[in-house]
């Protein structure tokens, strides 16, 4: 059964980005829970960030699973890089992820790698990038499964990296690290730029892909955009999907709106 997140951003650099609830944390929970949501995915500064216990508490209480957590405050806040072609910022960049990928562990929920992959840009070649990327990843998919908890990596559109693009070079990248537990990320605005057809993309890659992004072409929540999500749903369903699709969208008009228009939307592609 595919079940139904929405993404709450704690991170103030972060505040005018495609995040449906900003900085209230149980007023997130609340309306999340009223809305019928299953989970939500916490886009926080550092793994330290959170009260683990009040979060157990707000979870339990609005009867919530944390989906996933994102890892991009490192590139935002900080600019780390896990293809950064300096060997100690690389490490710091690893330092990072660990931290969120610890706190995720707690409430099980894998850590998402998206714009902490970085860019090769004109220091190092496109190769060499991927190489460093990819070594980094080994890394950090090993210390995920030493936590018995998976990873996820997001490709990101072309203006945003010019490394991993599009889901067949993410499932290229996950066959050169062989780590069993690190899978896709697809996020539907990344493949609405990248992709000739995202059905056929979804299933091409139906078998490593573990989490969904599910947005409309123009980052907002899905229904307010012309994105035909019909096939995307059709693929994820019969592959047999058991993960979240996860609203990762601008709150327009406003929170409230994005997230109810995002519920609506799940309901008439994911009928329960």
């Amino acid at each position: 059964m595919v079940l139904a997140a929405v993404t709450v951003c704690l991170v103030p650099e972060a505040s005018a980005g495609p995040f449906v609830f900003h900085g209230d944390l149980p007023g997130a929970c609340q309306r999340a829970a009223a809305l019928g949501f299953d989970g939500i995915e916490i886009f926080a500064p550092s793994g330290h960030y959170v009260d683990r216990a009040a979060l157990r508490a707000l979870l339990r209480l609005h009867d919530l699973r944390l989906a996933a957590v994102g890892t991009g405050a490192g590139m935002i806040v900080h600019g780390y890089s896990l293809c950064d072609p300096d060997e100690r910022a690389r490490r710091q960049a690893c330092e990072f992820v660990k931290e969120i990928v610890d706190f995720g562990a707690e409430f099980d929920a894998p850590a998402i790698i998206g714009s902490m992959q970085g860019q090769a840009g004109d220091a190092q070649s496109r190769e060499d990038a991927l190489a460093r990327l990819g070594e980094s990843l080994g890394l950090l998919a090993d210390y995920a499964e030493g936590l018995r908890q998976g990873l996820l990596f997001e490709p990101l559109n072309r203006y945003e990296t010019d490394l991993v693009r599009t889901v067949a070079e993410g499932t290229a990248l996950l066959s050169d690290v062989a780590a069993a537990n690190l899978q896709l990320l697809a996020d539907l605005f990344h493949m609405n730029i990248e992709e000739a057809d995202l059905g056929d993309a979804i299933r091409s890659a139906a078998d490593s892909i573990g989490h969904v992004h599910f947005v409309d072409s123009n980052r907002r929540a899905a229904g307010f955009g012309h994105m035909l999500h019909g096939p995307v749903a059709r693929e994820l369903i019969e592959a047999g999907f058991q993960g979240y699709a996860s609203a990762e969208a601008f709150p327009l008009p406003n929170s409230q709106a994005a997230a109810e228009m995002t519920m609506q939307s799940f309901r008439k592609f994911f009928p329960h």
